[in-house]
């Protein structure tokens, strides 16, 4: 990020917050020595914590220990050791309320799978407890989270790690450098694609809430609704709970998108059109979207499009080259003036030069391995070294990536394009669509504070 590009950012974050940000907290001088056991406490024990047990079990040797579990539904901490069979055998203290494991001294650093709309403020509530965390994709649901997220994690010294892990892949990485030494030469347009198969989601049923699920505590900063399982189940594809197609897959490819381009600073013109085209349900995220986005008159044409029905391929991706979900043709695509690259998976990388299409530089891992472990063991890194600018997805560039994904989200809810000042985080002359990125409302005592 250019110097001037991250002191207005550091600013904007200031203003918001009401502190100073180069000011450390004496917190951060009293935190063990990079040779000390690093106790982890997990937050979130759903599906998404399968791949953060799974990582951290394999740095044992690194003196990393898994010591706490913590859920609002009872029922899956009581599971919990039978889901993730490497937690048998570990004495793991259970906590219902995020907040009293977050006071446990013992606990170093937070692993955090909990849903969207969680993400922001039990970071928050993380680092102002001294901890450090791993906080899952999408990091926020509004622009006003992101920077109190940035806000936070530098007032306290916090590594706070994005879990847009390709930017741990060493084939991914090796990809970039690529792009950037210009193997398809000047890059005048880049492409990210989402297309799965999602079927009809059903209807909002209210009933009973299951015996053992806090459903206060699960909706969080959220508005207080009556349980049904289309909510309980279906979140990542309703906005209120989440950004839908807008960020679920797309922040992973955005986010690459982003550093292929060195795209520091944020979109200034944000297009998106979609919609409810194959069934008929209660979601409220499109099933289809397209989005465009332009960063000044210099900077090369972006695209992103999100499918939820039967479709073709693109540039190979499924039909010729699988990725981790083989059925999904789900990638980003750099357009050059000698050629373009893909990258198809979450561990290789392909380039393509001339009319021809001739093969060039390449790195494919067969295995199609998502880089899990290498970004767990990048953050735990930067946290012994006590250096955020070791981490390899800091949450200042999740912050930045995500702000493509609401910008987006935010276009399609007003139904029309919008253009952004990168220095302010406004959308110009549009009180309706800044109320949207900055102005949420937050239900007591779930709010994310306006003072980190």
């Amino acid at each position: 990020m250019p110097s001037t590009d991250r002191r207005q950012f550091l600013k904007n974050a200031a203003a918001a917050t009401g502190t100073v940000l180069a000011a450390a907290p004496a917190i951060a001088q009293s935190r063990r020595s990079a040779n000390d056991r690093l106790r982890v406490g997990l937050l979130g024990m759903g599906g998404r914590m399968r791949s953060h047990v799974t990582a951290l079990a394999q740095m044992a040797e690194e003196n990393v220990e898994i010591v706490a579990i913590c859920d609002c539904d009872q029922n899956k901490l009581d599971s919990a050791v039978e889901r993730y069979p490497e937690l048998q055998g570990k004495k793991l203290t259970h906590y219902s309320d995020m907040r009293k494991m977050f006071d446990y001294k013992s606990i170093d650093v937070v692993s955090n799978a909990l849903g969207d709309r969680w993400h922001a403020l039990s970071t928050i509530w993380a680092c102002q407890a001294g901890k450090d965390s791993y906080v899952e994709k999408p990091g926020t649901h509004n622009l006003f989270e992101g920077r109190q997220l940035v806000a936070a994690a530098r007032k306290y010294d916090c590594m706070v790690q994005h879990g847009t892990q390709n930017r741990s892949s060493p084939n991914i990485m090796e990809g970039i450098a690529k792009l950037k030494e210009g193997a398809i030469g000047d890059v005048y347009m880049a492409r990210g694609i989402d297309y799965k198969v999602m079927g009809n989601l059903g209807r909002v049923n209210p009933s009973p809430v299951p015996k053992g699920l806090d459903w206060d505590q699960w909706l969080g900063p959220k508005p207080m609704r009556d349980y049904s399982q289309f909510w309980h189940h279906r979140w990542y594809w309703n906005l209120e709970l989440s950004s839908g197609g807008f960020a679920n897959q797309a922040v992973h490819e955005m986010d690459i998108l982003r550093w292929g381009l060195g795209l520091d600073s944020h979109p200034t013109q944000v297009t998106a059109m979609g919609g409810r085209y194959v069934h008929d349900d209660d979601r409220t995220s499109p099933s289809d979207a397209a989005m465009t986005y332009r960063f000044g008159a210099a900077k090369p044409l972006v695209t992103y499009e999100h499918r939820s029905w039967y479709t073709n391929s693109e540039a190979g991706f499924r039909d010729q080259y699988p990725f981790v979900q083989p059925d999904f043709p789900v990638g980003t695509i750099f357009f050059g003036t000698n050629g373009y690259m893909i990258f198809p998976d979450y561990s290789s990388y392909r380039t393509f030069l001339g009319p021809k299409r001739e093969p060039g530089p390449s790195k494919v891992d067969e295995t199609h391995t998502m880089a899990d472990l290498p970004h767990f063991q990048n953050w735990v890194a930067a946290v012994r070294a006590r250096d955020h600018k070791l981490l390899n997805a800091d949450i200042e560039e999740g912050h930045k990536s995500m702000v493509m994904c609401l910008l987006a989200r935010t276009a399609y809810q007003v139904g029309r394009h919008l253009t952004f000042d990168p220095a302010t985080e406004l959308v110009v002359g549009d009180d309706e669509a800044n109320e949207l990125l900055n102005k949420p409302s937050y239900r007591e005592p779930y709010v994310v504070p306006a003072q980190v």
